[in-house]
């Protein structure tokens, strides 16, 4: 199923998490409706602005999103959030795209390294209301675990 021009809900629900575990990954037609406003109002406007676009993960159900180790209240579970990098323009610099040209409720440059523009990847969700324009860095802490700054002013 074509969710836009360039992309596929079999693009925006498959999970290496799923194939390896053997778990369903497969969104209700209110999940598909989300995903597909992510796909029309952000993922394809940015994909005809800057080139192709890598979606790392989309919809995730609750046991894949369990396993991931994501967080309960995720909006991969929603089908309103991708996890995405451009071929074309490095992670932070996609990041700063987004959160200057386009709605979003959160925009999450991910791991990323300075060193390495390639590194990381952009985690960007879409709600179908109260979208708070949230710019985020995450990043792990001295205690290994993830952390979140906000990110908005430096990026």
């Amino acid at each position: 199923m074509r969710l836009t021009a360039n992309f596929s809900l079999e693009e925006l629900t498959k999970s290496q998490v799923a194939l390896r575990n053997g778990l369903p990954n497969d969104p209700s037609p209110d999940q598909i409706a989300n995903l597909q406003r992510l796909c029309s109002e952000i993922l394809q406007p940015l994909r005809d602005m800057v080139g192709p676009i890598v979606v790392n993960s989309g919809f995730r159900s609750p046991a894949v999103n369990t396993v991931t180790g994501s967080c309960k209240t995720s909006a991969h579970l929603r089908g309103e959030a991708a996890d995405i990098e451009a071929i074309e323009m490095d992670n932070r610099e996609l990041a700063r795209h987004i959160k200057d040209n386009y709605r979003f409720d959160q925009v999450i440059l991910e791991f990323h390294d300075e060193k390495d523009p390639r590194s990381g990847w952009v985690h960007v969700a879409l709600a179908a209301t109260g979208n708070r324009n949230q710019v985020l860095r995450a990043f792990r802490g001295a205690d290994g675990k993830t952390k979140y700054e906000d990110y908005g002013g430096a990026i």
